[in-house]
């Protein structure tokens, strides 16, 4: 994607805030200050960016508006930054909006959620940044970041070949109730019929199937014409300019087939959670598995307007230890979750476990997101799963299969892939199972749910959060 004249890598500075706003504290939702805003006005980076580190940045800003106020907000960064003139788009009206994200000559509004991506002069950033200190009706304005996919493809570490022996017919309470997990092991189970992962998160023994639960998976695209996949996908849509929403990479594909892959796929074993839920693609991320910030959030928009209970986005940014999460993601995650939809998102593959672990990658460390980590086959960490070492929403949430996991690849077939990619559709799947189950749940009731279902697991919180993810 080759920058635009105004969109030049800029350096992470001082971050200035104003309070008045909700934050979310730790992961449990709850209103209170916030105490932080983040903006940026740096000097251009000497040297360009540098690629997939989270610190390559557009030249663009994002903004949060308030939601009641939305115009105020522009008009102030229009009249007073010069900011370029503005283009609307709603949810449900995105057909246009990969162009609009490219023009440099244009700043997007979205008013589905009360954000803009914004093209502003190097010249006039400062000015931009004092307007959004000093505009009420502006909640936050951030740096437009990169965004990239994250599989694994060639596993540095042999894989593990033996289950825990924590799997019994004993129910629910039981197993919930029990001291300690049982410390016996046994073979792999045999994924002739179901994948591994399947097993191990026990969606082979659930009667739901997420029927008619609408789970948006923002990511590379999908094969539309994959026979399994055919049926499943209700809705598609690309962010991403000059290309159609078919997957020419094959991460968005492989996780949603893991979200909604048929009972009976074309080739056993069967691979997908919740086989009768409806996927919204949405393609925020090119055939090379990189996109912006501002991509991002237009995906967001429309999923939410399209009446997503769910969205899964295996995708994000590597942070430094100790780097505050993003406002504009937070918030607009909270406006979500106050509409019913679930975000859960990939916490990132930059570990080499044992000795380096690394935190949660953005936006997954947003509190108002669940950040998913990757299990090996024997229920522990994969070695490249981030972990919780940054606080103020930087936690693992749950932990799913993320090792060697089976599902679709363009052009009809499978593959199996690795990371906390392959471990967020996992997650992504049964919050459908549990909304097919209680249609009228809050999006917080789902979340909680998920939460005290998972089977608690002996390592860290820091590693798997509330434990394995189990299927109701």
């Amino acid at each position: 994607m080759a920058p635009h004249p105004w969109r030049l890598s800029i350096r992470e500075s001082s971050r200035l805030c104003k309070p008045g706003s909700t934050q979310k504290a730790g992961n449990s939702m709850v209103n209170g200050p916030m105490d932080r805003r983040v903006f940026n006005g740096q000097p251009d980076r000497p040297n360009g960016p540098v690629r997939g580190q989270g610190t390559e940045y557009t030249g663009r800003y994002v903004v949060l508006l308030d939601q009641s106020n939305q115009e105020s907000g522009l008009n102030a960064l229009s009249s007073a930054a010069d900011i370029a003139p503005v283009e609307r788009v709603r949810g449900t009206e995105a057909a246009n909006v990969a162009e609009l994200l490219e023009r440099p000559d244009v700043s997007v509004h979205l008013e589905e959620l009360g954000a803009a991506v914004v093209e502003v002069r190097p010249d006039q950033r400062h000015t931009l940044v004092t307007t959004a200190e000093a505009e009420p009706s502006i909640i936050a304005a951030e740096p437009e970041r990169m965004v990239y996919a994250m599989p694994i493809t060639a596993p540095q570490q042999a894989p593990t070949e033996f289950f825990p022996a924590y799997r019994s017919d004993e129910d629910v309470v039981a197993r919930h109730t029990r001291a300690e997990i049982a410390a016996a092991q046994g073979p792999a189970l045999d994924e002739q019929s179901f994948t591994w992962g399947l097993q191990a998160i026990r969606a082979n023994l659930s009667h739901l199937t997420g029927r008619g639960v609408k789970v948006a998976v923002l990511d590379t695209g999908v094969d539309t014409a994959h026979p399994d996949l055919v049926r499943c996908v209700e809705a598609t849509m690309s962010f991403v300019i000059g290309e159609a929403v078919e997957d020419g990479h094959g991460h968005g594909t492989h996780c949603i087939g893991t979200v909604a892959g048929p009972k009976n796929p074309q080739q056993a074993p069967r691979y997908g959670v919740a086989c009768d839920a409806r996927i919204l693609a949405g393609k925020v991320l090119s055939n090379q598995g990189s996109g912006t910030d501002g991509q991002i959030l237009a995906g967001m928009a429309w999923a939410v307007a399209q009446g997503a209970r769910v969205i899964s986005m295996s995708l994000g940014a590597r942070v430094r230890p100790g780097e505050l999460f993003p406002q504009t993601y937070e918030i607009l995650a909270q406006r979500a979750l106050e509409r019913g939809t679930v975000i859960v998102a990939a916490a990132g593959n930059d570990s080499n476990r044992p000795p380096s672990i690394l935190p949660v990658s953005r936006p997954a460390n947003c509190p108002s997101i669940l950040a998913v980590a990757a299990l090996d086959k024997s229920i522990t960490p994969s070695f490249f799963s981030n972990g919780g070492i940054n606080g103020q929403g930087g936690e693992i949430n749950i932990a799913a299969p993320g090792r060697d996991v089976h599902s679709a690849a363009p052009g009809g077939g499978y593959q199996t892939m690795s990371g906390t990619s392959m471990a967020t559709p996992h997650v992504a799947g049964v919050l459908a199972l549990l909304a097919e189950a209680n249609p009228n749940a809050s999006a917080a009731d789902l979340v909680a749910s998920l939460k005290s279902g998972a089977f608690p697991l002996a390592q860290p919180v820091r590693d798997v959060g509330a434990g394995l993810l189990q299927a109701p």
